[in-house]
């Protein structure tokens, strides 16, 4: 992984590119459709799931599938860009990437769905290291620093572009396309910026690139698999004994992948990963605490984003500005760490800032659950402030406080794998907040239904029911919420819930308790949920103190910029 990402090398432009402010807008372009793509997608989970009809388990894979397949690439995208040129690599990644995104936009079912959306990470793979070679190789000394601020500046914005942008296409329903324009739109920009990079970008490549470590990336890429698939499979299967058997593959292929990058060191081969990295033990630890900071916050943007929408009926536009507030607070928290504070205290920030992040979930977990289907948007502004807050504290300054524990001729392979956990960290969270959120759905749907059966009672004894009657339908009632909540597939309606009322009066007051006592269940499932990422980041908080105490932030040029441009998952 030492070539991933652009080096500490003195690779400089021997002559200026007149056009090189252009060929950066060109790349621009594509960092900001590949970052918005991560964040789009999330607001419109809940209008895929219904138009789509998808089981909880291929929602999670749509989502997944992307960070998947952009970590599995981008472990080796910065070799091949070396070897065949960076142009060429990063335009086959371009047309890669639209016509994965036409594919998602047609996509007729969630199969189709996730493995278009696996073909799209891995074209996003594949081009976004190229483009921070690029703009190394394009611009001399003195103006890359301005680039780099501006691409990250971009980047930075697109989360919450995304958001807000996801929430109103999918709620103007353009052409009656319902949510596909989240993906359609990347065609028109993908293919100008497709003829304009043809044009005007100049190609590069390493004077001595690395060999391809072809079998190192199977290995690590099968690991992966073999733990995610059980996981994310496991509970709507009834948690057959292949699954635990995969997850004891997944173990034993890491171990066969460890002793081969091992082996092929030793041999002078290039290996995938360097090793030695980790005999720096604080870096190692802080490695392991990144990857648990982005399992606890890579599953929070899933089931957040089904909790105002499939759990209180938000339509996509309002759970998408709600969202923003994240986003504000993430920038914040964010610009506030790597200009003031990391820089004089050091991993003190990282720890508070994820103090900060877990008193945001505790925050936002309590009126969930105090408020349940009554909670309202400007309730949610203060801990989505916090939390965002809190996320940008750790997300901004790690990198650099990290890379700080290595040698600097080995920057370039640690911030690889910090990038590359980065991804795997969020899938692992989408798989295993999964399990964690419908498994407590299913349990707690009884919670729901007292909720709401004073105002059931009340209205059906105003309707003039006799007091049997009234606990006949409740009995059906919670028969119908227990069976629906305990379904795999969200879209089917189970028996229970079919049998007719008789009455129209009748059927309106259970129809709208039902969506009460959702909404109620989907709050405290989601209460639960957050103390899960609180006790998360409680071990993040841990993993960080293994960071000296004089640990400051290390300015990486470009390995820097690259913690801010790669997706966040929102």
């Amino acid at each position: 992984m030492d070539h991933d990402l652009p080096t500490a090398d003195t690779e400089t432009p021997p002559n200026l590119d007149p056009r090189r402010w252009i060929a950066f807008a060109v790349v621009l372009a594509a960092g900001f459709m590949d970052l918005l793509d991560v964040t789009i997608v999330n607001v419109a989970v809940p209008s895929i799931q219904s138009d789509l009809k998808a089981q909880y388990s291929q929602i999670e894979w749509i989502v997944a599938a992307y960070v998947l397949a952009f970590a599995a690439v981008l472990i080796t995208a910065g070799r091949l860009g070396d070897i065949y040129g960076r142009k060429r690599v990063f335009l086959v990644g371009m047309a890669g990437f639209t016509l994965a995104s036409a594919a998602c936009g047609l996509s007729t079912d969630p199969t189709m769905l996730i493995a278009s959306r696996f073909v799209q990470g891995a074209m996003a793979g594949l081009m976004v290291p190229q483009i921070l070679a690029i703009i190394r190789v394009t611009f001399p000394e003195n103006e890359r620093a301005k680039a780099i601020a501006l691409y990250s500046a971009v980047g930075g914005s697109a989360s919450a572009v995304g958001l807000s942008l996801g929430g109103l296409l999918v709620q103007w329903d353009l052409f009656e396309l319902a949510w596909r324009p989240i993906f359609l739109v990347n065609i028109p920009v993908g293919v100008a910026a497709l003829f304009a990079a043809a044009a005007v970008l100049k190609d590069s490549r390493s004077p001595a690139p690395p060999r391809l470590d072809v079998v190192g990336m199977v290995l690590a890429v099968g690991a992966v698999l073999l733990l995610v698939y059980p996981i994310t499979e496991g509970r709507r299967l009834g948690w057959p004994a292949w699954t635990f058997v995969m997850i004891g593959a997944a173990m034993l292929t890491f171990v066969l992948f460890v002793g081969y990058e091992r082996r092929r060191a030793r041999t002078g081969g290039s290996p995938l990963i360097d090793l030695d990295l980790f005999r720096s033990r604080p870096f190692a630890i802080g490695l392991g605490s990144w990857l648990l900071f982005w399992i606890g916050l890579g599953g929070f943007f899933l089931v957040w984003t089904l909790f105002m929408q499939s759990g209180l009926g938000w339509s996509p536009m309002r759970a998408g500005l709600t969202a923003v507030f994240f986003a504000v607070g993430a920038g914040v928290g964010a610009g506030v760490s790597v200009g003031v504070l990391a820089p004089r205290f050091g991993r003190r920030v990282l720890i508070a800032g994820g103090v900060v992040n877990a008193i945001g979930f505790g925050c936002y977990g309590w009126l969930a659950a105090h408020y349940g289907a009554e909670i309202a948007s400007w309730q949610m502004v203060f801990p989505l402030l916090v939390i965002g807050a809190g996320f940008g504290m750790v997300v901004a300054p790690t990198i650099d406080l990290l890379l700080g524990q290595v040698p600097a001729r080995e920057a370039g392979a640690a911030s690889g794998l910090l990038n590359t956990g980065q991804q795997l960290g969020t899938a692992l969270g989408v798989a295993l907040v999964g399990v964690v959120f419908f498994t407590q759905l299913d349990h707690d749907s009884g919670r729901g239904v007292d909720a709401v059966t004073p105002q059931i009672r009340a209205e059906l004894a105003v309707a003039g029911l006799p007091l049997p009657a009234q606990d006949e339908i409740l009995a059906n009632f919670r028969a119908c919420v227990r069976d629906r909540s305990a379904e795999i597939d969200p879209t089917v309606l189970p028996d229970s819930c079919l049998a007719p009322s008789g009455n129209d009066e009748v059927g309106r007051i259970v129809a709208e308790a039902g969506a009460d006592a959702n909404a109620a269940n989907f709050a405290d499932t989601f209460d639960y949920t957050l103390w899960y990422g609180i006790g998360m980041l409680l071990l993040v908080c841990l993993g960080f103190f293994a960071l000296p105490k004089d640990a400051k932030l290390e300015p990486h040029e470009t390995d820097s910029a690259t913690a801010d441009l790669t997706p966040i998952g929102v």
